[in-house]
C-alpha cells in the first residue's frame, strides 16, 4: 500500500512516515543498509541532519537504489538540518550547498534549523559552558533559510524544536514562512498545544522519537521511558491485528503529525511502514491521549540557560 502525503501549507506534499537516521552514526554501514532497507519497503521520506554525520552514506544508498530502477529522485522527499554552529546568516547557504554536496543531490525537499540556539563550534553536541553560546537572533538565521529557497536547494523550509513565541519570532519577519516544526511527540509528550497552535498558522508537525528513542544513546539508567505496551494498546492492537508499535505510530498520524521512527532492523523497518490499512476510532485516540505526561526524552538539559533555549516555555 503506498504512504499518503501531507499536502504542506506551501503546496508540497510529504508523505506521513519517513524513517529516522540518527541511527548511524556511530556505524554508516548500519543506516545505509537502513536506508536500503526502507525504500524496498516503501518508505519515500527520510529524515537526516548535517549533524548526524552521515549525509553522504545515506546519499549514496540512495543512489544505488535510484541505479537499480527502483526508485528516482522525484519520488523521494529527503529532509536535512542546518546545525547550531552555522546560524550566521552568512553561513546558511554554505552550509546548505555541502549538505547537498554530501548527499550527491541538488536539492533537499525540506530544510530545517535543527535547533532555536546558536552556540560555537566546540565539539560537543550540547555544549554547557556558557562560553560556547552564541546569541545570533533568529531571525538573521532565516533570511539565511529563505536564501536557500530563493535559490532552489530546498523546495521547503522550516524549523524543528522551536517553541510557539519562536515560532511567532519567525512568521513576524518571514517573506517566506515555515512549513514544518520537528519536534518530539509521542504518547507521553502528545504536543496537544503546540499542535493546535502550528496548525492555526498552517505548520505542519513531524514527530521525533515517536516511540520514545529507547536506544537513544544520552539515556541515563534512571531517566523515565515511553511504555509503549501498556494493556490499552496491547488490546488495541489486538482489534486490527497490530503490534503497540503499529498503535502508536499510527495514534501519531491519526492525531495530524508525521512521524519518523529510528530502526536499523528489517523486519521493524517493514512492520513500521505497515499501518495504512486500517485508522483508530475517535475513542480509541482518546484513550491514548490520556497517556500524555510532558515527558521529554530529549530536553537538552544542557543547555537551559542559554537565551533561546526553547523548553522553558510550556509550549
Amino acid at each position: 500500500m503506498a504512504v499518503p502525503s501531507l499536502i504542506l501549507s506551501n503546496g508540497e506534499k510529504m508523505p506521513v512516515i519517513g524513517l529516522g537516521t540518527w541511527q548511524g552514526i556511530d556505524d554508516p554501514s548500519v543506516v545505509s543498509q537502513a536506508v536500503k532497507d526502507a525504500i524496498d519497503a516503501g518508505y519515500r521520506h527520510f529524515d537526516c541532519a548535517m549533524r548526524y554525520g552521515n549525509e553522504d552514506v545515506i546519499g549514496r544508498a540512495i543512489h544505488e537504489k535510484i541505479r537499480e530502477g527502483v526508485v528516482t529522485r522525484k519520488d523521494l522527499y529527503i529532509v536535512t538540518k542546518l546545525w547550531n554552529d552555522k546560524h550566521k546568516e552568512e553561513d546558511v547557504v554554505p552550509t546548505c550547498r555541502e549538505s547537498l554536496k554530501n548527499f550527491g543531490f541538488d536539492y533537499v525537499d525540506l530544510y530545517l534549523i535543527h535547533w532555536p540556539f546558536a552556540y560555537k563550534d566546540s565539539g560537543d553536541l550540547f555544549p554547557a559552558s556558557v562560553e560556547s553560546h552564541v546569541d545570533i537572533p533568529l531571525e538573521e538565521t532565516w533570511r539565511g533559510m529563505e536564501e536557500c529557497y530563493r535559490l532552489g536547494y530546498a523546495k521547503s523550509i522550516g524549523v524543528s524544536n522551536f517553541n510557539a513565541s519562536q515560532i511567532d519570532r519567525i512568521l513576524n519577519v518571514a517573506k517566506i514562512k515555515p512549513v514544518v516544526n520537528q519536534v518530539e511527540c509521542h504518547p507521553n509528550l502528545n504536543q496537544k498545544k503546540l499542535r493546535a497552535f502550528c496548525a492555526s498558522r498552517g505548520i505542519a508537525i513531524t514527530s521525533y522519537s515517536p516511540l520514545g528513542a529507547p536506544l537513544r544513546p544520552w539515556a541515563k539508567p534512571s531517566d523515565p521511558v515511553v511504555v509503549i505496551d501498556r494493556p490499552e494498546v496491547v488490546a488495541i492492537g489486538k482489534k486490527y491485528g497490530k503490534t503497540p508499535a503499529q498503535i502508536l505510530l499510527r495514534y501519531l498520524i491519526d492525531i495530524g503529525t508525521v512521524p519518523i521512527p529510528k530502526s536499523s532492523s528489517k523486519a521493524r523497518i517493514q512492520e513500521n511502514i505497515n499501518i495504512f490499512d486500517f485508522k483508530l476510532t475517535p475513542e480509541e485516540v482518546a484513550i491514548i491521549d490520556k497517556f500524555d505526561t510532558g515527558m521529554r526524552v530529549t530536553s537538552a538539559d544542557e543547555l537551559k540557560n542559554h537565551k533561546e533555549y526553547p523548553f522553558h516555555a510550556e509550549f
